[in-house]
């Protein structure tokens, strides 16, 4: 398998997000504490806390938390490792960026949407079983012809949830990239005071995707597990997920 730019600039950003962790957790069993170590554990306590708040099921919170939290920060050092110097168009090799942010490739931000959705429907079947995860989107059109239409609409859902998880990540990485080289271009020689009050935006940009692929995970995971034993559970989970994909 070739090794891509953005797979290298990616690999650094896991491994600075590894080393990150390890030292936070190394400096609280040995009962120290600085700066550094007391914001990673204010921003790691204050997102899985957040966890419990979108996830009813304590379970099932637990379950999907550490998924969830790995995505988060995935996401959000690998968008932001986009502003370092030498990445992007300022440095190139045969004509090509010689680093590129993860989510600036399409194929990362498919499989992290892929290992979403095929999480979500992990606990799904966890939590209905097989046959009756399948009779959420299976209905017999003959004794329930609604049930049977509404079946197939979930079905489109879930893939349309999974190429917006996709595309929309993606998309707002790519074109900020480009507009980091746009604005160093038209800046020239005024790109050192004019780009970082760009790179802060993109800063900001890179926690909203974060946060925001976080969330859906947690949505999903929690719709998908919800109860549909009644018929009021069934239409009022529609309608959550009909508010979701509107949202999307």
């Amino acid at each position: 398998m070739p090794i891509t730019n953005a797979m290298l600039l990616g690999g650094f950003s896991v491994a600075l997000l590894l080393g990150m962790f390890f030292y936070t957790a190394s400096m609280v069993k040995k009962g120290r504490t600085n700066r550094f170590v007391g914001l990673v554990q204010w921003a790691f306590e204050g997102m899985y806390k957040a966890v419990y708040d979108i996830v009813p099921d304590r379970v099932m919170a637990r379950s999907i938390a550490p998924l969830a939290l790995t995505i988060f920060f995935t996401v959000l050092i690998s968008y932001w490792a986009d502003i370092l110097p030498g990445v992007g168009h300022s440095v190139s090799w045969h004509g090509a960026e010689l680093l590129r942010s993860l989510p600036t490739d399409l194929n990362f931000t498919i499989a992290l949407a892929i290992t979403s959705m095929v999480t979500v429907q992990y606990y799904a079947v966890k939590q209905h079983g097989f046959i009756g995860n399948a009779r959420r989107y299976l209905v017999s059109p003959l004794k329930n012809p609604i049930g049977a239409f509404e079946g197939f609409l979930e079905l489109i859902g879930e893939f349309s949830r999974l190429i917006a998880l996709s595309l929309r990540l993606f998309g707002n990485a790519f074109a900020g990239a480009a507009l980091l080289a746009i604005v160093a271009g038209l800046a020239s020689y005024a790109a050192s005071a004019v780009l970082p009050f760009f790179m802060a935006f993109e800063l900001f940009i890179g926690f909203i995707q974060a946060y925001v692929f976080y969330v859906l995970t947690l949505i999903f995971a929690s719709l998908a597990t919800a109860s549909h034993g009644g018929s009021h559970d069934s239409a009022h989970d529609s309608v959550n997920q009909r508010e979701v994909a509107t949202a999307q």
